[in-house]
Parts: C-alpha cells; sequence; structure tokens
C-alpha cells in the first residue's frame, strides 16, 4: 500500500513538471516605453510597474544646449526618477524635440561646435537628475516636418554625426531615436545603418497616417497596409527589416488617442471617404465622448487589423487604437522578435482596465505563434 502510494505521488510529481510550464510562463522580455506629456501628480495613478521605460516629453534646445522649460518640467523629471521606487528596473528617459520642438537643430547639428555643446549639457542633466539615457525626436532631419522649420539635405549626415558624438559619453546610458513613419523618412532622413549600429532602438511613430492634410478617410494607426491605406506598421517594420536592421532594435509604436473627420458619406460605413479631419480625441474618453447611444458604431478592418466607428446623423468618422488592435500589435511585435513596442503618450489611457493593461497582459500571458502559423 505504501509502495502504490508513493509511486502514484512521484507520478504525479512527474505530471506536475511537465504540465505547470505550459501554463506558468515568464514575461516576454519585450520594452514597453511610456512617453508622456503631463502632471507629475498623475502618474501616481499608472500601473508604472507594467512598464518598462518612460519617456520625458519634451526637451528643447537653448543656443546648443539641452534644456527644459522651467521648473515645472525640473518637477516631472524628479518625479519620473522616483518612481523607480515602485519598479526598480524602470528606465527614465529625457527626450528632444517632439513636433514644434526642434526650431533650430538643423543649424545647431550642422556644426563640430554645436554638436558637442549639445552633447556636454546634456551629460550635465545625466549627472543631475540621474536618468538612464536620451530618445532623439528631431521631427525630422533632411525632411519638412513642422511648418516653418528649417532642414536641408545635409541633416542626414549630421544626425548620424549627432549620434556619434552623444555616444562618446559611453554606452551607460541608452540612446534612442523617434522616427516618422513614411516611404519618405525612411528613404531620406536616415543614414540607417549607420546610425542603428551606435543607437539602441528605434522607437517607430506608427501612427498619424491619416490626419490634416489626408484627402480622404483612414486608418491614422492601421497595423497592416490595405489597397487603400499603404502606410501601416507592417510597412514600416518589414521596410527595416529589409534594409537588415536587427529586429530586437525595432519598436512598434501605438495611438493612446484617435481623429475625427466630418463631412464623410456613409458608404463603406466612412472609410476611404473624402472627408476633413476636425480633431483628436483621447483614448480615455472615446467611450464618454463617443458613445453607441450618441450614434457611433464600431467597425473592425480585418484587413489592416483597426477598429474605426462610423456616425450616421453628424456624418463624422473617428481610426483609432483599442484594446483588440494594441492586443494585435502586442502579439505582432513577439511574432516577429522585436524590440517592444512604445505609445504616443500614456497620458490618453485610463488608469484602469485601459491599453497599458493589455498591453501587460498579452505580455505575460501570449505563448506566440505555433510552428507553420503566420
Amino acid at each position: 500500500m505504501k509502495k502504490n502510494l508513493i509511486t502514484k505521488m512521484v507520478l504525479l510529481l512527474a505530471f506536475c513538471m511537465i504540465t505547470i510550464p505550459q501554463f506558468s510562463q515568464a514575461p516576454h522580455k519585450i520594452r514597453v516605453l511610456s512617453y508622456y506629456a503631463g502632471r507629475p501628480e498623475l502618474l501616481d495613478s499608472f500601473k508604472i510597474e507594467n512598464m518598462t521605460h518612460i519617456i520625458f516629453c519634451f526637451g528643447r534646445l537653448n543656443g546648443s544646449r539641452f534644456s527644459v522649460r522651467g521648473p515645472g518640467d525640473t518637477v516631472i523629471i524628479q518625479k519620473m526618477v522616483s518612481l523607480k521606487s515602485r519598479n526598480p528596473e524602470l528606465k527614465v528617459l529625457l527626450s528632444l524635440g517632439g513636433w514644434g520642438g526642434c526650431r533650430t537643430c538643423s543649424d545647431v547639428f550642422a556644426t563640430k561646435r554645436g554638436r558637442r555643446e549639445f552633447v556636454l549639457s546634456l551629460k550635465g542633466f545625466y549627472d543631475y537628475f540621474k536618468v538612464d539615457g536620451l530618445d532623439l525626436d528631431w521631427e525630422y532631419p533632411a525632411i519638412k516636418g513642422y511648418p516653418g522649420h528649417k532642414f536641408t539635405s545635409a541633416d542626414k549626415k549630421n544626425f548620424t554625426k549627432l549620434v556619434n558624438e552623444i555616444r562618446k559619453l559611453g554606452y551607460d546610458h541608452e540612446l534612442s531615436f523617434a522616427a516618422g513613419s513614411s516611404e519618405r523618412y525612411i528613404d531620406s532622413a536616415i543614414q540607417w545603418k549607420r546610425v542603428m549600429k551606435k543607437v539602441d532602438y528605434v522607437n517607430l511613430m506608427t501612427y498619424d497616417h491619416s490626419g490634416p492634410g489626408s484627402p480622404v478617410t483612414g486608418h491614422h494607426t492601421g497595423l497592416y497596409s490595405t489597397p487603400y491605406m499603404h502606410r501601416s506598421a507592417d510597412f514600416m517594420v518589414k521596410s527595416l527589416l529589409n534594409m537588415g536592421i536587427p529586429a530586437e532594435k525595432i519598436i512598434l509604436g501605438g495611438a493612446f488617442y484617435g481623429k475625427i473627420f466630418e463631412n464623410v458619406d456613409s458608404i463603406n460605413n466612412g472609410l476611404a471617404r473624402p472627408g476633413k479631419f476636425k480633431n483628436t480625441v483621447l483614448y480615455r474618453n472615446v467611450s464618454t465622448l463617443l458613445s453607441a447611444d450618441s450614434g457611433w458604431v464600431y467597425h473592425w478592418d480585418e484587413a489592416a487589423s483597426a477598429p474605426f466607428l462610423y456616425n450616421r446623423a453628424k456624418r463624422q468618422f473617428f481610426t483609432y487604437d483599442d484594446e483588440k488592435s494594441i492586443e494585435l500589435k502586442t502579439r505582432y511585435v513577439i511574432d516577429n522578435k522585436l524590440g517592444g513596442i512604445m505609445y504616443w503618450q500614456l497620458g490618453g489611457d485610463l488608469y484602469n482596465k485601459g491599453l497599458l493593461d493589455v498591453i501587460d497582459r498579452v505580455r505575460r500571458n501570449y505563448t506566440g505563434l505555433k510552428p507553420g502559423k503566420n
């Protein structure tokens, strides 16, 4: 009897050793980067434990020096660093530029002196705040970006020189850059192979594919290209992979906001129809401002793996990321062995049961594509 009991216990233990790994796996080691431009006190409400990086937005140039706009920005950076008490693995990055924030970048980074003075000032920020690195958000080198901001063809080489100068500070601090999501950016803005050897990763701004200036409606942050929407996250990723850029250095972008177009007819539920950009809506406000009760109807585009809403009475169309599309983007990152996922920006999310929660759930529970699947 005792022998039978021991045999059963051994068999049970062996069964557990075989089956437990199937139901319990460590989180995928992907980066989860939160750009943040908001008040410092609101950070306490977000699940800092679910992210790997948080990025201060934005520093500016003061002459040739990296700078912030005042005491308020200093408080935000200090608050971000203090969040390491909740998440000891959290990395805090500064970011330079942003949309409209790089007016003098072309001139400053065109000279050796300008680049050196910038890097010296950056080191001062590293030492003072004890942050973990820099994200360059120059929009854009060598191609048209913010209206009225200077750009020249020389920016492309000067961006490489800037990256090389920053790397003279060593590899103890991370260095990344935010990349525009367009063929024009891919072809003309960056010396990709030279730059990617020096940076830790590139943050693909795979959003704003439609908006002001778009003659027809479309997905502003679709995962896949379609006959009526060529720009997509997958297009950008495949373009870089085809250049030989390592997958682990590519960070996919998601949008915690959406865009409304007006004067849109009801054909195809407003998708790929003439319209005029109206405004943006944060994800956390979608359920209240664009509710089904007020006439907004949900649609899913299978080809693009993207949601959209249409309001027939108002003749308005809304493009955005939701829980389903963010889940599929996170799975895409894991399946393609990319470096991670980022989003603009954390302040647009819900405090609970938001898009960051979706990313974390997939990161922890998704087992990936089975062999032979795609």
